[in-house]
């Protein structure tokens, strides 16, 4: 039944709203009850002084007992009440007084309370009592028993005032009654009110559930509606911008398959054609050599791309460590750029290195970084026309190296620069020389890079070369080199 989180919070939300108008109705209904009890207390000790006092100016006067007689049938016909007077003095005996024309008093009129009265008049103490009458009257009372002095303080006897409690009684049911009323109005609204608030909440993120659901299924499109600026709505987004990472990793997913089954394919195809035109005869004995050089070309071409692909998986997943150490990048440029001295030759390339010092040292992991200055070299070498410059550049600015490395090849398109530190993105953009290379080097040097908390960027325009520079962090004690030598300049 609350398997749900829309049916839980309504639960809890009703209960606690249900406990609190409880709580309200029974305090409300309570403050009424104490109310109309104390005003009916307060108003009987009032009568009861009235009374005693008509007793003792008047009842005991001879010539003036008629007149407090009438005042005393008054006051019990007023509060339709039942007037019981016990006197000490036996001469006076015991008084009942209530309307005659009715006949509730009546089982209990001549119940005189003489016990409680004799106590009372020992005492002199006033009492105020409920249902005294209990299993004689069928209607509930509230009697108040209060001693009768004389001037000089003395008890002449006891007055017990009864009076009907069923007005008051159907008052306080009433209040109970409107309060139960009220309770349940709040409780439909509260129904209402708690069940849109909750949907508004729960609708998000059952919406990111179903949402889910569509994305094991591939659907990948389908976004969360976000109509708020709350934190469900800031989820919403949150979400949504998962959602768009999902989408943009499911589509290089399926584009990384899809050129790796294309760059895997090729090489093979054409293996398997050059073998098979050897078994069947098709290629002369003596172009052996020939074919079989060109074969080991193509299996070099694939080891080399798959090697590239462990090396991004290792990166991507964090298994490789950084071995960080102190070395200087400028020796390092030229020990790798001397890898690359027979394509250089070949190419009739010029190299220009401008280092602002003789060493720059730095901090990183140097054969990262020699893997980084060699896939730059190398795809420099590939765009560079014959006879070409190539411009390798350090400089130091801060606590940062940058290292630059430019070429003056055909350059890359605005639109597709964001683009060239993606996988396989040669393949894609087809402007790299076919079968030159995996298309995978420069997403290493990008991953190794960010792996170093450093930045790489590209700039490029069109004939006239493109410019990758990458930061490295400055060695401290380089730094602090430095620092003396502005000192002394």
């Amino acid at each position: 039944m609350f398997n749900t989180l829309f049916s839980r919070m309504l639960a809890t939300y009703l209960s606690v709203m249900l406990a609190i108008l409880a709580l309200l109705g029974i305090t409300v209904a309570g403050m009424f009850q104490n109310q109309y009890i104390t005003e009916q207390e307060g108003e009987l000790r009032r009568e009861a002084e009235e009374v005693t006092n008509t007793i003792i100016t008047k009842y005991f006067d001879t010539e003036k007992r008629p007149i407090a007689s009438e005042e005393l049938m008054t006051a019990a016909r007023k509060y339709d009440a039942l007037l019981q007077l016990v006197f000490v003095d036996q001469a006076y005996g015991n008084v009942c007084m209530y309307d005659k024309a009715s006949s509730k008093w009546l089982p209990v009129a001549e119940s005189y309370f003489t016990e409680e009265a004799g106590e009372i008049i020992s005492t002199g103490e006033t009492r105020i009592q409920t249902n005294v009458f209990s299993g004689w009257l069928g209607f509930p009372t509230m009697s108040i028993a209060c001693p009768i002095k004389a001037e000089d303080g003395s008890a002449v006897g006891a007055m017990f005032f009864h009076t009907d409690m069923s007005v008051i009684n159907n008052s306080i049911r009433q209040v109970y009654m409107d309060v139960l009323l009220s309770a349940c109005v709040s409780v439909i609204l509260a129904f209402l009110a708690v069940s849109y608030i909750t949907v508004r909440i729960t609708k998000p993120i059952t919406d990111m559930r179903n949402i889910v659901r569509r994305f094991s299924m591939g659907e990948f499109e389908a976004r969360v509606k976000v109509s708020s600026t709350d934190e469900v709505g800031e989820l919403g987004q949150s979400f949504n911008a998962m959602a768009d990472v999902l989408d943009k990793l499911e589509n290089s997913r399926r584009s990384f398959v899809a050129n790796v089954s294309h760059e895997l394919r090729s090489p093979l195809t054409s293996i398997r054609g050059f073998l098979e035109a050897m078994q069947d005869g098709t290629v002369p004995q003596e172009e052996y050599s020939k074919y079989l050089g060109i074969v080991i070309e193509e299996n070099k071409r694939m080891t080399a791309m798959v090697n590239d692909l462990l090396d991004l998986a290792r990166i991507e997943s964090g298994q490789t460590v950084l071995k960080t150490e102190s070395f200087d990048i400028n020796e390092l440029i030229i020990r790798t750029l001397l890898t690359f001295e027979a394509r250089i030759d070949t190419g009739n390339l010029q190299v220009n290195m401008a280092f602002d010092q003789e060493h720059t040292f730095v901090e990183a992991d140097p054969d990262q970084i020699a893997q980084v200055v060699r896939n730059l070299i190398d795809n420099a070498i590939k765009f560079s026309p014959n006879g070409g410059l190539l411009t390798l550049k350090t400089r130091v600015d801060k606590k940062q190296a940058f290292v630059s490395l430019r070429d003056e090849g055909a350059g890359i398109a605005p639109e597709d620069l964001p683009y060239v530190f993606d996988r396989f993105y040669k393949a894609e953009k087809a402007h790299t020389p076919s079968g030159s290379s995996s298309g995978i080097g420069l997403s290493i040097v990008k991953r190794i890079i960010e792996q170093h908390n450093e930045t790489i960027t590209v700039q490029s325009e069109q004939g006239k070369g493109t410019c990758f520079t990458f930061t490295l962090k400055l060695c401290e004690q380089q730094g602090k080199q430095r620092a003396l030598a502005a000192q002394r300049r």
